[in-house]
């Protein structure tokens, strides 16, 4: 059994055409398949038209959330309720091609646990593609984890890494970083993503902003230690600073013109004190960034909760990790 993964919010104008190139593509894999669609809350008819293609195909199968809980809970149920050998993830926007899925799957068939697929070519404009690239280089050096560059959720995986996906028990989810985390054998292989077949981006600025930071802060404690390198730089300075000021006073030498019983030095007064504010209120930020996370985590809430389902025979109403 392969298990395809899609998560969809408002993708109504996609769908038919999704499934009709999945059945194609899976007619070579050699293997039995499942397609299971996530409706993230959705508020077009994106249910009503998994709905019907589920009511004649069996193998599809609908998960509807009672409200939008986001790209990686939807992710996450979808990896819940998958029951193949082989599991896929793609986007239901098209810009992960299914026809590309054989050369993944076939990668898996070889021993690889992990088959993730590294992005070329993005259809993005510039500015979007600069900005992926700087984060992902970004990421990869602050995390504490070996996260491959220009990777994204588009992959192939075996089932025993899936069982331990499935079975840690944190609920921010940052999928391809827990995929980095669980190891095995893990490869990537290069594909040209696709422009979206239809409708509008549904990953806002705010939204990738917020997956970027859950992909730090998820995955690395280098931010503290920078912040802490920072305030013994500054601390240090400061230090040195006062100690050569106080051999002035003392001596009552000038030097680049400056002489502590003359000078007034109100400007670079308030620049110091408005800098080493900034630098406190950012690191403030950072803890509170943490904190919050650890706030989320001893909450214990689910990741999802699904309001309907159609075809699905597992009885997982509500969704964490560990089963749920």
């Amino acid at each position: 059994m392969i298990s395809l993964v899609v998560p969809a919010f408002n993708e109504s104008e996609v769908l038919r055409t999704l499934y009709e190139r999945v059945s194609k593509a899976a007619a070579g894999w050699g293997d039995s398949w499942e397609l299971i669609i996530i409706d993230d809350g959705s508020s077009d008819n994106t249910f009503d038209i998994c709905a019907k293609i589920a009511s004649a195909d069996p193998r599809v199968k609908v998960l509807s959330f009672s409200r939008n809980f986001g790209h990686q809970a939807a992710v996450t149920a979808g990896l819940c309720y998958a029951t193949g050998e082989i599991v896929s993830v793609i986007d239901a926007d098209l810009q992960d091609p299914p026809e590309e899925l054989i050369r993944f799957i076939d990668k898996c068939r070889e021993g690889y646990d992990v088959v993730y697929a590294i992005r070329t070519k993005r259809k993005e404009g510039p500015l979007k593609r600069m900005a992926y690239h700087v984060y992902y280089r970004l990421l990869r050096w602050l995390a504490s984890i070996d996260i491959p560059l220009d990777s994204g959720d588009f992959c192939v995986m075996s089932r025993r890494i899936l069982d331990v996906m499935n079975a840690l028990p944190e609920r921010n989810r940052f999928v391809r970083g827990l995929r980095s985390w669980a190891g095995y054998r893990q490869i990537g292989l290069s594909y040209e993503r696709q422009a979206r077949l239809g409708g509008e981006p549904k990953y806002t600025f705010s939204k990738l902003v917020k997956l970027g930071l859950d992909g730090v802060f998820n995955f690395s404690y280098k931010p503290l230690h920078l912040l802490m390198l920072l305030g013994l730089g500054l601390g240090t300075l400061a230090f040195l600073g006062a100690f050569w000021v106080l051999v002035q006073y003392l001596t009552n030498i000038t030097v680049f013109g400056y002489n502590p019983h003359s000078a007034k030095g109100w400007t670079s007064l308030m620049l110091a004190i408005l800098f080493l504010a900034g630098v406190q209120l950012f690191g403030m930020g950072l803890l509170g960034e943490y904190t919050g996370r650890i706030f989320e985590e001893i909450k214990s809430r689910p990741v999802f909760v699904v309001g309907r389902a159609v075809n699905i025979e597992k009885n997982l109403r509500s969704g964490s990790a560990g089963g749920g």
